[in-house]
């Protein structure tokens, strides 16, 4: 099937990249409309439902009217002049909030897109007073605006919102200062719009100037990132019309994610094809490009075919886990590489079929020989010294996985530590009142029998939440308009993403509801320390899970690839101890080094997923090229160098393409761990893991590398 598909695409490279031209442009000006409609932000909505925050969310949502999508703010109001608070202020600010609960806000127009594609997102707000600080040095204000914090047009709202109050306070004498995940997403994205744009130029620049260095053709430079490109639209697209036909959710950060996975394995395959192409060029110099491109093409084909199923069988083992996160992320990065699987084996080869040698103009490289340079020089010494390159990979593999010493896991959704205008006015807020008090954990309360409660049957457990050790505060009991449910809001004195505060949650507060709830009620307890309590023991649930499975599917498909026992073995292993190195480096690095609670709860199971797949597509590369030479009569050393030496300036300039891609991350806010993670994770599986550690494993082996395959071809 691979063959047929390069077939056809090399002998009507036109008809092909037609298709692709028009599909990329339909479904990338879609995209934006259809993902808008499948994301959430609200990590509770992907808890299974028997968790007790879940619980305790779907009766704000029933019997409270909660909206799961709306996003809550928290305005802090104050005098100009510092002076605390009189009754006469208090009024102002009761008129003004009423003022502005009147105003509808129009989403700003979008310039780069067409309107039809943009779902408008103006509103009218809800506000209502929240609490006034203890020395009436500020007055907050809750508001709530429908729609996602990630979203652009909720993000336009947001800020029109927030200009016409601070100016209508101003006016009135008061100071405004706003904080919630709205607002700190806004803060953070406007201080780091320069340096994303900036980051992304630098990508763009890595790619053209190493496709330049190494192919000195300007056609070879570009069509790598339109090509890209294009299928990426397309691959979007798929995503999110995926999504709407199942139902499916989506966390608000899987289509940043996808883009630059797709933008990283999208350029190491053309990256693999226009190497082999060059080199099949220079062998066979008398033959047509478009026989040239469709041998290549089949033959490349495969191996690409099956790095890029690693990575499909991988992330779906995600649809074995309990957190919904996880459960949404698997299959929609696993439909794009799908996608962009389809796009390596027919685009591509058209591309290469239709530009011919064109594709390496004005380079004269195809008329000569490439002299021996450093690429031939690593194979000849990893072949040479085998056991010491071994032991030299091996003791930096091990100096980096030693970081894994006193882990932890971070369940909070990363902060701007404290740099933003949202941050300083949380800063504020804390300074007066509970750490909790615009994040309140809820504690909700039903009757088995659906009968009436009344707010005197709850006393006693308000006054045995209020003397648990941590609450600071504890809200009055609240019943919904038919009385069949009540709440309690608590307000902690620790940060709602905080450790302590989980602990918190999970402990004396769940104990206390269990102990003091009257008897013929069923307590629950909400909020975000409630919520992230519950996603840490779904997270450690789903990698007892995933992990075995995804090693085993992963090590399957090596077996069928390579048809050897000893070779998947070694190949696993390698990849295992690059997700070791990686993930203690981060550990060093961010909890031990900079003094971070710890690690992003989400960085082990995603970068044990991209570490192992991405770095078993490098791994494939080297084993099947290291395969094909020992095929040819002669030592195995010598296959090995040979296999080295042609694949070195693949591997290294895909894996330098695809660390700069991962890089970018690092310009979103709270995706510094995973940026530093993936781009040294994809260095190590690159250079060291499929440059250094199999070679040499290869060498010192030799042809038993492929036992029992290779016992057989020779009792034959």
């Amino acid at each position: 099937m691979i063959r047929a598909l390069t077939r056809f695409s090399t002998r009507h490279p036109w008809k092909v990249i037609a298709l692709w031209a028009v599909l990329g442009v339909a479904l990338a000006g879609l995209a934006p409309m259809l993902i808008a409609r499948v994301t959430q932000h609200q990590t509770g909505d992907f808890l299974p439902r028997g968790y007790d925050s879940a619980a305790a969310l779907r009766i704000a949502e029933e019997r409270f009217g909660a909206d799961p999508d709306a996003t809550t703010l928290t305005v802090l109001v104050a005098r100009l002049d510092g002076r605390p608070l009189g009754d006469a202020d208090r009024k102002v600010i009761e008129d003004e909030a009423a003022e502005l609960a009147r105003q509808r806000v129009v989403m700003p127009s979008e310039d780069d897109l067409p309107r039809f594609l943009v779902p408008d997102r103006s509103q009218t707000p809800r506000i209502a007073p929240a609490m006034t600080a203890p020395d009436r040095s500020f007055e907050l204000l809750s508001v709530q605006l429908a729609g996602n914090p990630t979203d652009k047009g909720v993000q336009g709202v947001y800020r029109t919102f927030r200009d016409t109050a601070r100016a209508q306070f101003s006016a009135a004498g008061m100071r405004t200062g706003f904080t919630g995940t709205l607002a700190e997403t806004v803060d953070s994205t406007d201080d780091n719009k320069a340096a994303a744009t900036v980051g992304s130029a630098l990508v763009t620049g890595l790619i053209v100037l190493l496709n330049v260095l190494v192919f000195r053709s300007v056609l070879a430079a570009v069509l790598p990132l339109l090509a890209v490109a294009l299928i990426g639209g397309v691959a979007g697209g798929a995503v999110a019309g995926a999504a709407v036909l199942t139902g499916r959710k989506l966390d608000a950060g899987t289509p940043g994610l996808i883009n630059v996975v797709l933008l990283g394995i999208g350029i190491d395959y053309l990256l693999f094809l226009l190497f082999r192409f060059r080199e099949h060029l220079r062998a066979r110099p008398e033959q047509s490009a478009r026989e040239a491109a469709e041998q290549v093409s089949g033959r490349v084909g495969t191996a690409i075919a099956s790095a890029a199923l690693t990575i499909v069988a991988a992330f779906a083992t995600l649809g074995l886990a309990t957190f919904g996160q996880f459960r949404s992320l698997g299959p929609a990065i696993a439909v794009a590489v799908l996608v962009m699987l389809l796009g390596s084996l027919t685009l591509l080869p058209a591309l290469l079929a239709a530009a011919g040698r064109r594709m390496f103009w004005p380079s004269r490289a195809l008329r000569r020989e490439p002299r021996d340079h450093r690429a031939a020089r690593l194979g000849a010494l990893v072949t040479r010294r085998p056991m010491t390159m071994l032991a030299a990979s091996l003791a930096l593999l091990a100096a980096l996985a030693a970081g894994l010493t006193g882990i932890r896991m971070d369940y909070g959704r990363g902060d701007s530590g404290g740099r933003t205008a949202a941050a300083a006015t949380a800063a504020e807020m804390a300074r007066a009142l509970p750490a909790g008090v615009a994040d309140p954990t809820s504690v909700f309360l039903t009757a088995t029998d659906g009968s009436p409660l009344t707010a005197a049957a709850l006393d006693g457990l308000s006054r045995a939440l209020g003397e648990v050790d941590g609450v600071g505060q504890v809200g009055r009991t609240v019943l919904n308009e038919d009385h069949r449910a009540a709440r309690i809001d608590l307000y902690p004195t620790a940060d709602p993403q905080s450790q302590q505060a989980r602990d918190l949650v999970s402990g004396p507060i769940r104990a206390a509801v269990a102990r003091h709830t009257p008897a013929g009620l069923t307590g629950h307890v909400g909020g975000t320390a409630a919520v992230l309590a519950d996603v840490s023991a779904a997270v450690d649930h789903d990698l007892t899970i995933v992990f075995p499975v995804a090693a085993a599917l992963i090590g399957l498909i090596l077996l069928l690839l390579l048809r050897s026992l000893l070779a998947p073995v070694v190949l696993m292993l390698s990849v295992g101890l690059g997700f070791a190195a990686t993930l203690g480096a981060a550990t060093l690095l961010f909890q031990h080094g900079l003094g971070g609670p710890g690690v992003s709860f989400t960085l082990p199971l995603v970068l044990f997923l991209f570490v192992v797949a991405l770095g078993t597509d490098y791994n494939i590369l080297i084993a099947d090229r290291i395969r094909e030479e020992m095929r040819r009569p002669g030592p195995s050393r010598a296959a090995v160098a040979r296999a080295v030496r042609h694949t070195t300036p693949a591997i290294a300039t895909a894996g330098l393409v695809l660390a700069g891609s991962f890089a970018t991350l690092a310009t979103t806010p709270g995706s510094e761990q995973v940026a530093f993670a993936m781009a040294l994770g994809i260095m190590l599986s690159a250079l060291v893991l499929s440059l250094v550690l199999v070679p040499s494993l290869a060498a010192v082996l030799g042809r038993s590398l492929w036992w029992p395959t290779r016992r057989a071809a020779r009792r034959r």
